[in-house]
């Protein structure tokens, strides 16, 4: 990112800029509010003329939605995090409940009242059938007794094929090749993409070499419709944990 005019307000996108970090090095944790804000602000930047952005880092601006909010279900959720892994859910309080919270740096005296009935969207850390430990969108978790809350794990983004409920752009392997996705069309119809070569080779995306050459023969920088194979074959790296690889990777394949 290059720095063009005094960023006011920004405090986010300052420190990434001061630190020479691009939005893929975003510091802060993984779907934490203070992550979803720095897309948020370098979108808003961006829009102004008052950044430039490399080339991965322009993708993510204008190919997703990254840094903006939909509402599912009364809730307020974020939109477009690929990379996420973390099982989702809504929870529902069957009681009212006062939950100490965790910033992370131990357990204080902060506690979130919440009132039966009350709906929240959270990451569900683990679970047994005495407690489940949950985080919340702000980055503080908790554990909250099984008995205290119902739990409705479900996709966030999920919709019907063929009368089946599938996840929204998740790629999975398997299919008439090596992997396919659900998607959505101009229209709003569900389609589903298959993708990735059936002649055997391996997909070779620990080397860095190899990924900017795919990306360079492909012309991955010109792929921007997701219903079409070349978009998912350049970006797959943005998946490649929930695929069974360790990491994922950004930029394109």
């Amino acid at each position: 990112m290059i720095q063009i005019k005094d960023l006011l307000g920004l405090p986010s996108l300052e420190y990434h800029i001061d630190n020479n970090l691009t939005l893929h090095e975003n510091v802060y944790r993984y779907s934490s509010t203070n992550f979803i804000q720095l897309f948020a602000e370098a979108r808003d930047a961006y829009r102004d003329g008052k950044i430039q952005l490399n080339e991965e880092d322009l993708k993510l601006i204008e190919t997703t939605d990254i840094g903006l909010y939909g509402v599912y279900e009364a809730n307020k959720v974020p939109l477009d995090l690929p990379m996420i892994n973390e099982d989702r859910a809504i929870i529902t309080f069957k009681n009212d409940y006062e939950v100490k919270m965790n910033t992370g740096e131990g357990y204080d005296d902060d506690f979130e009242y919440f009132k039966a009935g009350e709906r929240e969207q959270v990451y569900i850390l683990d679970k047994n059938d005495k407690r489940v430990h949950i985080e919340f969108g702000d980055g503080t978790n908790a554990y909250i007794p099984t008995n205290i809350i119902s739990v409705q794990e479900k996709s966030l983004e999920e919709a019907k094929y063929k009368g089946k409920d599938v996840p929204l752009n998740k790629p999975k392997r398997g299919g008439s090749k090596k992997f396919f996705v659900y998607t959505k069309n101009k229209k709003g119809n569900v389609v589903k993409v298959s993708f990735g070569g059936t002649t055997g080779l391996s997909v070779k995306i620990k080397e860095k070499g190899a990924r900017a050459s795919f990306a360079a023969r492909h012309k991955c920088a010109t792929k921007k419709d997701k219903t079409k194979p070349g978009y998912w074959a350049c970006n797959v790296g943005r998946y490649w944990k929930s695929l069974g690889g360790a990491k994922n990777f950004s930029g394109y394949w």
